[in-house]
């Protein structure tokens, strides 16, 4: 019997790669590389954190301290460690590694060296042939697999229907249940419409969402139509729903950025959030304290990430 577990449950380390010149973040790679540091410090005071780069001489000289944090040495073509890093899952009492197939979300971008992290550095991993990105999957660690149709549908993904798709979870994760979110967006956004950005869960009854009540903006449509979904679900699951605030508007080289305080990060007796240098920041942050009180409520700035289209999620991944 297998289980998708969740990121709210103990974890053994956090997964991160680490900018290099080659990555799309060349054009000011200090301050990336300063921004990952940052993450990479938060994460080592309450777990291990498994760092890997292009070369390990190079980015050990960016730490004073590397208690906790193991480096490992392989180069990739970017650094979103969400949706090429393995998933971890629960089978018959023991965890195991899925190694699903990532494509530059949908072909957008060059992924074949990160495509090929998990079976270089992972052997046990187990190979499944289906196109899935991590940010774009999320689950209650109860059999609930929550996602959105625009991502997990789109044919530049594995172009199967609604119901084949939905069998192809179930036998991975163990689902009994897969929710498709049909609305929700941020602009700037590459991943089309990765669930991590929108809607997760904080516990196994409890979703956080991205509320926008601003008529202006441009996502107050969509995404109050995805609240509606999300209130649809709680009645038949009886789920708790938890809103998040909009930031304003972000832009960058005259670009709207997708800034999301979804994007948190889950670790052992801590959750790190996603900050903006932002009027909504400490609001957010508020909430997040109210929602997890047994829990340590970390700011990270991340407005260095989000240039290049993602956030703190996105960067990381939890292995059991």
């Amino acid at each position: 019997m297998r289980r998708f577990i969740a990121e709210f449950e103990k974890q053994s380390f956090t997964q991160i790669i680490f900018p290099h010149k080659n990555t799309d973040w060349s054009e000011y790679l200090e301050e990336a590389q300063q921004n990952f540091v940052a993450i990479i410090q938060a994460i080592t005071k309450y777990q291990k954190c498994r760092v890997i780069c292009a070369n390990i001489l190079e980015t050990q000289q960016h730490f004073k301290d590397t208690t906790n944090i193991e480096f490992i040495e392989y180069e990739t073509d970017d650094t979103w460690a969400r949706d090429c890093s393995a998933l971890s899952i629960e089978e018959d009492g023991a965890i195991k590694l899925l190694d699903f197939t990532f494509t530059g979300w949908g072909g957008k971008f060059e992924a074949t060296k990160d495509n090929l992290l998990t079976p270089t550095l992972y052997k046990e991993a187990i190979e499944c042939d289906f196109i899935l990105e991590g940010g774009g999957i999320e689950t209650n660690g109860e059999g609930v697999l929550l996602t959105t149709t625009q991502c997990m549908l789109n044919p530049n993904r594995n172009n199967l229907t609604k119901e084949q798709t939905t069998q192809k979870l179930q036998e991975f994760f163990g689902a009994k249940e897969v929710l498709y979110l049909e609305n929700g967006y941020l602009a700037g956004d590459d991943t089309d419409s990765h669930i991590d950005t929108l809607a997760r869960f904080i516990a196994k009854d409890t979703i956080m969402y991205v509320e926008c009540n601003d008529e202006k903006d441009e996502h107050f449509k969509a995404l109050r139509a995805m609240k509606k979904e999300l209130e649809l679900f709680t009645q038949k699951y009886n789920f708790k729903l938890i809103a998040l605030p909009m930031t304003p508007p972000i832009y960058y080289d005259n670009e709207r950025l997708p800034a999301t305080y979804a994007n948190f990060l889950f670790l052992n007796g801590a959750v790190l959030v996603p900050t903006y240098n932002v009027k909504t920041d400490e609001k957010a942050l508020e909430i997040f304290k109210q929602a997890l009180p047994h829990l340590d409520i970390i700011a990270i700035d991340c407005s260095v990430l989000i240039r290049q289209h993602g956030s703190l999620h996105c960067v990381t991944m939890n292995f059991a």
